[in-house]
């Protein structure tokens, strides 16, 4: 076999694994199995709750992934330190991932985190760190909803949802700068209207403003982020980091035109960090420079609370 002809084949051989990776559930048969409430601390070297992805790489030669590691941006906090791999591919997905073991769905998400500063040493980075769940199935497609950090502008979120089947997707998506109070857009597309950002207005945009949070910088600083996932509506929300109230940054609620953007199947809960290079913050269109640094992530804690009631409804009709 000649080189071009193997390198080929392995490029294959990689792409279908990572897909496969992406997609897979934990429990690929049977019936599936739903997590109860939780808090994840990362103070042991293994999680009950998560594992790590590997991409094929020894557990002993990893770098990118570190629990129980001394915060060292406060004191006394231990948190799991991810760092992305310089010399890793683009593309979401393809850096240090935490997946859950089991399936979550109607609940209250929470995490507790600080993402890389990297305006001094490179501020034209191009990497993600996104919290969030995904799971796709034959069924109902798509069920995914995420928090997401430029690390080029960390007082810019991007926040929303991506649901339906393969070739038709569709998305609902804010993007906001907590430092200036600034709702740059708040929008939905989808495979069948040519994935055209179009405005959302009225129940899906609620507030409609934002209040800026004095300072706000993701990298300055952990913060708690979540949100509150409902059969009918979506809540996205902060605490503020002196008074402790809950800022809601989107109630998304009734439907878009064309589809309702809120996920229904369960799904798996995970975190990530992955360097992109077509997608620049808002406020910096050159930041899709590849990482030069394994700049790092600091986690604190990830949580979960189901609601119960709502999601034995749903078990109990898909059961019928």
């Amino acid at each position: 076999m000649n080189k071009k002809v193997f390198m080929v084949l392995s490029a294959i051989v990689l792409t279908v694994s990572y897909l496969q990776a992406q997609e897979t559930p934990p429990q690929p048969t049977g019936k599936i199995k739903f997590q109860g409430p939780f808090i994840e601390n990362f103070d042991k070297p293994t999680s009950k709750f998560f594992i790590q992805r590997r991409d094929n790489r020894i557990e002993e030669e990893d770098f990118r992934y570190f629990p129980g590691n001394s915060s060292m941006s406060e004191k006394g906090t231990k948190v799991m330190l991810y760092r992305i791999d310089p010399e890793g591919p683009a593309g979401a997905g393809r850096g240090p991932e935490i997946i859950s073991k089991n399936f979550t769905h109607f609940g209250m998400y929470t995490a507790r985190l600080r993402i890389p500063d990297v305006t001094k040493v490179q501020p034209d980075a191009g990497a993600v760190v996104g919290y969030f769940t995904y799971h796709r199935d034959d069924i109902h497609g798509l069920s995914e909803i995420d928090w997401e950090w430029l690390i080029a502008d960390p007082e810019i979120i991007y926040i929303g949802t991506w649901t339906g089947s393969r070739g038709n997707l569709q998305r609902i998506g804010r993007t906001i700068n907590l430092a200036k109070g600034i709702i740059y857009n708040t929008s939905y597309k989808s495979a069948a209207e040519g994935n055209r950002n179009q405005p959302l207005t009225g129940l899906q945009n609620q507030p409609e403003t934002i209040q800026a949070i004095e300072n706000y910088n993701a990298a300055a600083r952990f913060y708690t982020y979540g949100f509150d996932w409902y059969p009918d509506h979506l809540v996205w929300w902060i605490i503020h980091p002196t008074t402790d109230e809950k800022i809601i940054l989107w109630d998304y609620s009734g439907s878009t035109p064309n589809f309702t953007g809120i996920p229904t199947n369960p799904t798996l809960y995970r975190f990530n960090f992955w360097h992109t290079n077509n997608w620049p913050v808002e406020t910096r269109p050159n930041s899709i420079e590849k990482p030069l640094y394994p700049y790092e992530v600091e986690i604190d804690w990830i949580s979960y609370k189901p609601f119960k009631d709502l999601n034995k409804e749903y078990q109990k009709r898909s059961n019928n």
